[in-house]
């Protein structure tokens, strides 16, 4: 006598489906596998269509329990229509997650290559866990091997569009030595709801990168909202909308000291800042290098600490004459909303390498509370249009926390 065994359809399936990802021609379409990490899917998807191909993460809940790292994309468009969550296993991502080189930062999600696109339609949603983040944190500085949410490295020709972050674990995006990168329509937010601030949750941050443009982004977070740092040039940011943030900023730069950082032509136009610690602003360490032809344009802004502010030593406040980083070639245009306090701008350059070629045009700054608006200036070219009222101290503080 034979007896036959019936095998349960889903035993005889391909790996590859019940891990959640299916290949047709160039085509990887991903879809939630209900169980505790859907990563090893999506990354099977970007090895098998990341180049020359379609990635397609559909609708649906997905969980990330580990570092996805992927820089060989080529000729790939990306659609990403799901929520994607960034387990609370913290001591895995502080022991795994990937490092970046700048300042010691590291990331969970790491794209690159050339030639691709990412887009969420609108729906895709990255989900960072960020509150077990903030609450362990416990309003510390930046902690090793807390994760950026999404980092381009070494990218080029790259278009991000239509995904929404809530609660990321750090930085909400990073992009470093990479060109010609697009991001539009973003929307960004890291609110704590416990005691704990969400400590340095940056809506984007450029470094060694150039050719980027920034459009019709809103975002809430406890850091800058749009920062340029060291070797990135040629950007331009419009339209974006920033709450509870640093706003428009320049800087950090010139750390180390002792090597030359250098952003050149960058726009600001368009931006609206509402309870932010500053509006347009420029902060860099004691160190060498530039900052040159900067443009602030058409900023508005409502209850804003100290709207405008220029720094060669944050942070440290100490050795700001010491600074050879020089800062010249910028424009403030239009700048126009109210102070927390009754400074409207605090502007200190360093004597080692005095501000040149500032320009202000149609600035309308008022207290929130009423009276007139200081206006403080040191080490800066006199023909800039900016009615100073008094000198500007040496280490001058980028958060105030009352009327000067």
């Amino acid at each position: 006598m034979v007896f036959y065994c019936l095998l349960p359809l889903w035993l005889i399936l391909p790996a590859t489906v019940l891990a959640g990802m299916t290949k047709t021609g160039t085509l990887c379409t991903v879809t939630p596998s209900g169980s505790k990490d859907d990563s090893p899917s999506i990354m099977d998807a970007f090895k098998q269509c990341g180049q020359n191909g379609q990635i397609d993460i559909t609708s649906g809940d997905y969980t990330i329990a580990k570092v996805m790292d992927v820089l060989t994309l080529k000729n790939c468009d990306i659609s990403i229509r799901g929520k994607l969550t960034w387990n609370d296993d913290i001591q895995y991502w502080l022991r795994n997650s990937v490092g970046v080189t700048y300042a010691s930062r590291s990331t969970a999600f790491r794209l690159g290559g050339e030639n691709f696109t990412l887009k969420g339609h609108g729906e895709a949603l990255f989900f960072g866990n960020g509150q077990k983040w903030y609450d362990q944190n416990r309003d510390q500085s930046n902690q090793n091997g807390r994760p950026i949410s999404l980092t381009l490295w070494k990218a080029k020709n790259v278009w991000i569009d239509g995904i929404t972050w809530r609660q990321p674990q750090f930085w909400h995006t990073f992009v470093a030595h990479s060109q010609n990168i697009t991001m539009t329509n973003l929307d960004m937010n890291a609110t704590s709801n416990s005691r704990w601030g969400t400590v340095n949750t940056d809506g984007f941050d450029s470094w060694n990168s150039k050719d980027i443009v920034i459009k019709n982004w809103v975002v809430t977070c406890g850091d800058d909202c749009i920062s340029i740092k060291g070797n990135s040039s040629n950007i331009h940011v419009r339209n974006v909308t920033c709450y509870e943030s640093g706003a428009m900023c320049i800087g950090s730069m010139g750390n180390p000291t002792n090597v030359p950082e250098y952003v050149d032509d960058v726009l600001f136009e368009d931006i609206t800042a509402i309870h932010s610690s500053n509006a347009a602003w420029i902060k860099t360490y004691p160190g060498q290098g530039h900052v040159r032809n900067i443009t602030f344009r058409n900023i508005r802004f409502q209850d804003v600490n100290q709207p405008i502010y220029v720094s060669p030593c944050i942070y440290s406040y100490s050795n700001c004459d010491g600074s050879r980083l020089k800062i010249s070639d910028v424009t403030w245009e239009n700048i126009s909303g109210t102070s927390r306090y009754n400074v409207a701008a605090g502007i200190y350059c360093s004597k080692g390498a005095p501000c040149t070629g500032l320009k202000f045009k149609n600035i309308d700054i008022k207290p929130k509370n009423g009276g007139t608006a200081k206006i403080l200036c040191s080490n800066m070219n006199s023909d800039s249009g900016l009615a100073c009222t008094g000198t500007c101290p040496a280490g001058w503080k980028q958060q105030l926390s009352g009327n000067a």
